[in-house]
């Protein structure tokens, strides 16, 4: 005699059983990110008319927040360090900052992590800094060294993330 297997629930508590795993991931994977930018820059030759603009929202502005300058350039790019101008706009003001961050070791080795010929960083502008209100802001970067334009630059962006 021939037994007949009802596969059906096993087929449903499977069905049930990988729901709940996937929304049990993705409850897990909140986002504390803002906006991740990166911004080709056209022929790795950064000029000053070149502002790299970074238009993104606050919903929350009781938090504070971690905002970071990108930068990725080549071997070739001829400093030790970088200057740059921040542009903070709320629609209302705007304040200008200028930070200068370092790149290489005094022996000439690159501080950034590399991938091939290029090297990227992830620099920090501003910790657990509160906006002043929720709404609309917008950061601007330019390059702000005697070179103009400042060559081997490939991309620059900005990160903004919700502090822990």
């Amino acid at each position: 005699m021939v037994q007949k297997i009802n596969l059906l629930p096993n087929k449903i508590n499977l069905l049930v059983f990988g729901f709940c795993v996937m929304v049990s991931l993705l409850a897990g994977c909140t986002s504390s990110s803002v906006i991740d930018s990166n911004v080709e820059v056209a022929d790795r030759r950064w000029t000053y008319r070149n502002h790299i603009s970074t238009p993104f929202e606050i919903k929350d502005y009781t938090k504070g927040y971690n905002i970071y300058f990108k930068l990725r350039h080549t071997a070739d790019y001829k400093y030790a360090n970088i200057f740059i101008l921040a542009h903070f706009k709320d629609g209302k003001q705007k304040v200008t900052r200028r930070y200068q961050y370092k790149l290489a070791k005094n022996d000439g080795e690159w501080l950034g992590s590399g991938s091939g010929n290029l090297f990227s960083y992830t620099l920090p502008m501003l910790t657990n800094y509160h906006f002043p209100r929720n709404g609309k802001f917008d950061i601007e970067i330019e390059q702000n060294m005697r070179d103009n334009p400042l060559l081997e630059v490939s991309d620059v962006g900005l990160a903004i993330e919700q502090a822990q």
